[in-house]
């Protein structure tokens, strides 16, 4: 929540000095159009106290008149239209949506494991994944709402779009959840996670048409390759296995992450081709809503919502870790949103597939968790693709797709 007042204290500040230019050059504008006023009467006054015409003809001369008279709206415009192209650079925009996911997401995942690691008294374990992602959709439709309410909603939004994506999206989060409740251990499945980039680059290839580089498929394949080399790599010090079904909901996530970026893709393109550009909060707001709609129907449907919900009255230290779940989700999906809204879903991949490599070293420092050499080298490997992603965005060899 601070983080969220930080930024729109940002917004706000950012907008002031915008329209504090606009206004100065308005009233330089206008005080130029008062004297200049002012000169044009003293000069009718002296020609006609003179009663010659050679005067008048000088100064029409050096400084006609028309061209005087027009100048002044013409400098407001331009200073107007200079005033309202001021905005923030990419790279900052880039440092702001990247600074504000790394701090939310890696408690995110942090509190994550500690959801799924947590057995209560009776040793029953906590697996309503569902009933998780209702609760942390509606942090994010509250938060998106008061954010939207405070940038200003944008009217005629094409919600169908928004529909199917936010089902698709939060089932992709069901199933990541699904993959940690039956057995996945969190560092195999955020490594696995980290290869959403060929999926989305697929998902944007068939539903929204996007074109990639030479380049860009070998930076996939290097961060994919890296992911597979520590997923094999042998661990020390044991721990469960991996089962087969956390295996398969760890695909089935993967593949919903193409399909969610090929289906944002085409929303950017409804609301371009309708001549409306929601803000980030209204990216926000409407995916989040339906989302949770989604996972209040399935929840209900699975039975989950009433033993979630007992699960927790039952365990109260669970459901502190849930709302703080929830929260850092809420914070974190307010900085992906607006990545979303100002850069292509590439770059958003690149940015989270950062973030859970930090998350997985995180893991295997504080959790418990180890990893061999073959492991370490699986690693290097998937950074070296993804610095390389970042290093050709950063110095614009890459295209717009």
């Amino acid at each position: 929540l601070v983080c969220l007042s930080l930024l729109f204290i940002g917004v706000q500040s950012l907008n002031s000095p915008i329209s504090s230019v606009a206004n100065n050059h308005s009233a330089c504008a206008k005080k130029r159009v008062s004297r200049f006023a002012r000169a044009q009467k003293r000069l009718s006054v002296s020609k006609i106290k003179r009663g010659g015409s050679d005067q008048e003809t000088s100064i029409s001369d050096s400084q006609p008149v028309p061209n005087n008279t027009q100048q002044p709206p013409q400098e407001l415009n331009m200073s107007t239209s200079t005033a309202q192209k001021a905005g923030l650079p990419d790279g900052a925009k880039l440092l702001i949506g990247a600074g504000g996911i790394y701090a939310a997401f890696l408690y995110y995942g942090s509190l994550q494991e500690d959801v799924f690691k947590y057995v209560s008294a009776d040793g029953v374990s906590f697996k309503q994944a569902w009933f998780l992602q209702v609760l942390e959709a509606l942090a994010n439709v509250i938060i998106g709402f008061a954010g939207m309410q405070l940038m200003g909603p944008t009217k005629n939004i094409p919600l169908t779009m928004f529909g199917i994506s936010g089902a698709s999206q939060v089932t992709a989060k069901a199933c990541t959840s699904l993959a940690l409740a039956n057995g996945l251990s969190f560092p195999v499945a955020t490594l696995a996670k980290s290869g959403k980039m060929a999926p989305v680059m697929a998902g944007s290839l068939l539903l929204g048409g996007a074109k990639y580089s030479v380049r860009e498929y070998m930076q996939v394949a290097a961060i994919i390759g890296g992911t597979a080399v520590v997923s094999m790599g042998k661990k020390k010090g044991g721990g469960q296995g991996n089962s087969a079904l956390g295996v398969a909901y760890i695909i089935l996530s993967l593949v919903l992450d193409g399909v969610t970026a090929g289906f944002q893709k085409r929303l950017k393109a409804e609301t371009a081709k309708v001549g409306v550009k929601p803000k980030p909060y209204d990216f926000m707001f409407w995916t989040n809503l339906f989302m949770c709609v989604t996972a209040v129907g399935v929840a209900i449907a699975l039975g989950e919502f009433t033993t979630g919900l007992a699960f927790c009255a039952a365990n109260p230290e669970i459901l502190s870790k849930i709302v703080r779940f929830s929260l850092c989700s809420a914070v974190g999906q307010s900085f992906i949103f607006y990545t979303i809204a100002n850069f292509d879903p590439l770059i958003l991949s690149t940015v989270t597939t950062t973030r859970k490599i930090f998350s997985v070293l995180l893991s295997i420092f504080l959790k418990g968790h180890s990893l061999s050499a073959t492991g370490w080298a699986g690693i290097a490997m998937a950074c070296s693709g993804i610095v390389s992603e970042l290093q050709a965005k950063s110095s614009g060899k890459s295209k717009p797709h």
